[in-house]
C-alpha cells in the first residue's frame, strides 16, 4: 500500500525526477535515450468490473466542496477465450466512477454492454473486429461459409472505449466508429445504443467533441461515397424537446474535400476557437482500399493507416456561424496530431496550441505485445517512438489579394511562430514551442487539458497534462504560458491518466481548483488511488486508495453533482 501523507511533487521545474531509467543521449529520434524501463504488463490485463459502489480509503484531505463523479473511459478486456486482441485500442470499454461527496469516495465500475461485448462473451471468442484485431471465421460454420464470410466487410465495432462526452445534456460513451451509448452517470448502466448514420450523413465522429457554454456541440466525422471521402463539420443543438432525443436536429455544418480521396487523413479531434472549427487534416493517412479489403486480408483496418512525411499538414479554417470554409489554407511540415489544447482569436490572429509529434508511427507503437514488454525490447520500443510536445500556430485571419508575400504575418510581440504568404490561398506556418528544454526529461507532453469551462476558446495562461518517460504516462505536468515553466507531480513506479482540471466554487484566477488522476501501479496489487493534487500549488490534497486493479486508461470527466 502507498505510505499516507507522504506527498511526492516537484514544484521546481530544474529538479528530475528519479528513476532507474537515466536519460543518456538524444537518440535518432532527437530525444533523450531511456534505459531500464519497468514493465507495465500489468496495466493492460484484464480485470473484474466492479458493479456495486465500494468505499475507499482516504489519505490526507479531499475538499468539501468537490461534489461529483470522476468518469472514466477506456480498456478493461483484453480477451475472449484463447483469442486475444492485438491493439490497446481493441480492449472492451470498461467505465469507472469515482464518486465524490463530503470529502469521502467511492469506487464502481461495468463493462459496456455493447453489442461486441454481448457477441464476444456469449461464444466466448472475438466475434466482432476491432481496430488492430480482425475477428476470424466461426469454426462452427461449414468451409464454404468461412471462404464467403471473408469477403465481407468489417462491420463498424460499437466498442465505445474512448471518452465520455455530452450532448444535450446526456451522458455518452464513444468511440470513432458511427456508433455511441447513452449510459447513467450515476449507475454506469448501458441505456441505448445511437447510430449517428440515422441523423446526418456520417460513417464516423470523433470521441471528442466541443461544447459552447449554451451547451451548442461541434465535432468531426468523414462520410465515404462514390466519390471518396468528405471531411464533415458537424453541429448538435443544445437542447432536447423530450428525453427520450438524442441527436435529432444534428447537422452537417460544412464539408471539406481531401487533398487526396482515396487516402484521407487520419484525426482524432480538432479545434475550436470562438467564431471558428479548426480541421487540422494531418499526415497520417487511411489507404481506403486497405482498409475496405482488410477482413479478405485478415488483417485489421490498422494495417489501413501510414505516415506520409511528405505531406504537409494542412489547418482549415471553418466559420461556425455560416459554414464556410477559408479559401486560404495554412501549411506546415508533416505532423502528428491527436489532442489540441486551446485555440482562440486575438488582434486579427488565430493561436492553435495542441500537442504534435514529428512523427506518426506512434499509432502502430500501441499494439499490446509492445505494452507487455520487458528489459532491452521494452527500452527499444520506447526509444523508438517520437514524442509529443505542446507547440502553438499563429494563423493570420486578414489573408487577402494584397497581403504581401516573404514577409513575416505573425505581428505578434514575443511570439517566435511565423506565417508566410506564399500564394493567393496558402500560408506556409512554422510552430513555437510552449516549453522550454526541461520538458525533454519528462518525455514531452499528451493528455492536454485546461478550465475548459471557463477559458475554452479564450486566452489562457495554463495547461495540463502527462508527462511521457514511458510508453503511457508516468507524471503529472502543470504548464505556465507565463515563462513556460513546468511544474511535475511524479512519484517512481506510478502511472497517473489524464489530468482532469475541477474548477473551485469561488474560483477568482485560472487555476483555482484541483486536479483529479487517477494512478495505477504495475508493482503492486490492488493499489489503485485517485489522486487530488492543489492546480496552483501543485502539492498533494489526498488520495482516495482503492483496493481493486484497474487497467491503464483514455479519457475521462468530471461529471457534477446537480
Amino acid at each position: 500500500t502507498v505510505q499516507p501523507n507522504i506527498y511526492h511533487f516537484f514544484a521546481d521545474a530544474t529538479i528530475t525526477p528519479p528513476s532507474d531509467a537515466k536519460p543518456k543521449e538524444l537518440n535518432k529520434c532527437n530525444q533523450l535515450e531511456l534505459k531500464g524501463l519497468e514493465s507495465i504488463a500489468p496495466l493492460v490485463r484484464s480485470v473484474e468490473e466492479t458493479p456495486e459502489p465500494i468505499a475507499t480509503e482516504v489519505c490526507g484531505t479531499i475538499p468539501t466542496w468537490i461534489r461529483g463523479s470522476l468518469l472514466r473511459n477506456g480498456p478493461g478486456k483484453f480477451e475472449f477465450g484463447n483469442q486475444h486482441y492485438n491493439h490497446w485500442f481493441d480492449g472492451m470499454a470498461m467505465l469507472h466512477q469515482f464518486k465524490i461527496e463530503d470529502g469521502k469516495v467511492t469506487y464502481r465500475s461495468r463493462f459496456l454492454q455493447s453489442d461486441a461485448y454481448k457477441k464476444n462473451s456469449e461464444r466466448n471468442r472475438i466475434m466482432v473486429s476491432e481496430f488492430g484485431t480482425v475477428a476470424m471465421p466461426d469454426p462452427c460454420k461449414n468451409f464454404f461459409l468461412r471462404f464467403l464470410s471473408r469477403f465481407e466487410m468489417i462491420e463498424a465495432t460499437d466498442n465505445a472505449s474512448v471518452s465520455f462526452v455530452k450532448y444535450k445534456g446526456d451522458c455518452f460513451v464513444s468511440t470513432e466508429t458511427n456508433y455511441m451509448y447513452r449510459v447513467d452517470p450515476e449507475s454506469l448502466e448501458t441505456q441505448n445504443k445511437v447510430d449517428w448514420t440515422k441523423f446526418i450523413a456520417v460513417n464516423m465522429a470523433t470521441a471528442h467533441p466541443h461544447t459552447e457554454p449554451d451547451g451548442t456541440t461541434y465535432n468531426m466525422g468523414n462520410s465515404y461515397g462514390r466519390k471518396g471521402a468528405l471531411y464533415n463539420i458537424i453541429k448538435v443543438p443544445p437542447m432536447k424537446n423530450n428525453p427520450e432525443e438524442t441527436l435529432e436536429g444534428a447537422k452537417v455544418l460544412c464539408s471539406i474535400v481531401p487533398a487526396d480521396k482515396a487516402r484521407p487523413s487520419y484525426y482524432h479531434s480538432f479545434a475550436m476557437s470562438e467564431n471558428y472549427v479548426v480541421f487540422i487534416e494531418q499526415s497520417i493517412k487511411m489507404d481506403l482500399l486497405k482498409i475496405v479489403t482488410a477482413k479478405l486480408r485478415g488483417k485489421g483496418i490498422s494495417e489501413g493507416i501510414y505516415w506520409d512525411p511528405k505531406q504537409d499538414t494542412v489547418f482549415h479554417l471553418v466559420d461556425k456561424h455560416t459554414g464556410q470554409t477559408s479559401s486560404v489554407k495554412f501549411h506546415t511540415k508533416a505532423l502528428s496530431v491527436f489532442h489540441q489544447i486551446n485555440a482562440y482569436e486575438e488582434d486579427g490572429f488565430l493561436m492553435l496550441d495542441m500537442c504534435c509529434s514529428d512523427n506518426g508511427e506512434a499509432i502502430n507503437t500501441y499494439v499490446i505485445q509492445n505494452l507487455r514488454k520487458s528489459g532491452e525490447a521494452l527500452d527499444q520500443a520506447y526509444n523508438n517512438m517520437y514524442r509529443a510536445f505542446p507547440r502553438r500556430f499563429v494563423l493570420p485571419l486578414n489573408v487577402t489579394n494584397d497581403t504581401p508575400t516573404g514577409v513575416n504575418l505573425n505581428t505578434r510581440p514575443a511570439s517566435s511562430a511565423t506565417s508566410f504568404k506564399t500564394a493567393i490561398d496558402k500560408v506556409v506556418c512554422q510552430f513555437e514551442d510552449l516549453h522550454g528544454e526541461d520538458l525533454y526529461e519528462y518525455g514531452g507532453l499528451e493528455f492536454p487539458q485546461i478550465n475548459y469551462s471557463k477559458f475554452n476558446t479564450r486566452p489562457y495562461r495554463y495547461f495540463y497534462g502527462c508527462g511521457f518517460r514511458h510508453l503511457v504516462g508516468d507524471s503529472l505536468l502543470k504548464i505556465d504560458l507565463e515563462g513556460k515553466k513546468v511544474k511535475v507531480w511524479y512519484q517512481k513506479g506510478l502511472f497517473p491518466s489524464e489530468p482532469v482540471f475541477v474548477p473551485s466554487p469561488d474560483a477568482v484566477e485560472e487555476d483555482d481548483g484541483v486536479i483529479l488522476s487517477v494512478v495505477v501501479t504495475p508493482t503492486e496489487d490492488k493499489s489503485t488511488f485517485l489522486l487530488v493534487l492543489n492546480a496552483k500549488t501543485w502539492e498533494e490534497l489526498g488520495r482516495a486508495e482503492v483496493p481493486v486493479n484497474i487497467p491503464y486508461g483514455f479519457h475521462g470527466t468530471f461529471n457534477p453533482t446537480a
